[in-house]
């Protein structure tokens, strides 16, 4: 990777490596390394398996100290919320991450750099490589940041469908249902527009790359609208 990029990179996430080599590591996808038939261990996913557990370390701790009177059961929901791959996914996008990311040529062509699953993979990646380079405070601090900032609407967006379910519900009210009305795009990059409907009405609309990241962005909207409602009354 050009010297360039990796200090832009860099610069977005507010480190700057001792080792930067260890960040182009962590940026390496299987795809270009096989491409370019690199071995196993030059691509990220070592890197990856070890930032895992630190995220998870990290978020766990986090959890304990700020959910203090909340079971284990729920606190194993919030962290689950949080470590899982559409919320890291939305992390890496705020930071540009997809920008960055080796792929290969057709892995790069088929949208990629758009794909949750090398996005996310990815973002742990990177704080394995902080944590590597710089030890726990860093890479807790770059946890906080750019996960922990927000953890209330994070954990609200990860169960939006079923928190909205159990809103309709609870107040007795219309059938809740999800419907697709824009599909766009070719088959390797499709987008999806899903509205939330209760009853004939529209309540929230969402947009993803797959039909359940949509439903999950509608349901999402819908909530924020009635608790804006709620807030101005």
């Amino acid at each position: 990777m050009r010297k360039e990029k990796i200090e832009e990179f860099q610069k977005i996430i507010g480190i700057t490596f001792q080792d930067t080599k260890l960040l182009e590591h962590a940026l390496i996808h299987s795809s270009y390394a096989n491409e370019r038939k690199m071995t196993k261990e030059q691509n990220n996913e070592r890197l990856e398996f070890l930032g895992d557990a630190v995220l998870e370390l990290v978020t766990s701790d986090y959890l304990y100290k700020t959910y203090n009177r909340e079971p284990e059961g729920k606190l194993t929901k919030l962290r689950a919320s949080l470590v899982c791959e559409p919320t890291l996914a939305i992390c890496a996008r705020d930071i540009s991450l997809g920008n960055y990311v080796l792929l290969s040529k057709g892995e790069d062509m088929t949208g990629g750099r758009e794909r949750d699953s090398i996005l996310s993979d990815a973002f742990e990646a990177v704080i394995g490589a902080i944590y590597l380079d710089q030890g726990l405070d860093a890479a807790r601090e770059f946890i906080k940041i750019h996960l922990l900032k927000d953890v209330e609407n994070k954990v609200l967006f990860f169960d939006a469908k079923t928190h909205l379910q159990e809103i309709v519900q609870g107040e007795g009210s219309e059938t809740l249902s999800y419907v697709l009305i824009k599909e766009e795009g070719p088959d390797h990059q499709k987008e999806f527009t899903v509205e939330a409907r209760l009853g004939d009405k529209v309540i929230g609309m969402g947009k993803g790359r797959s039909k359940k990241t949509a439903q999950q962005h509608a349901a999402y909207q819908a909530i924020k609208k009635m608790i804006q409602k709620k807030t101005k009354k």
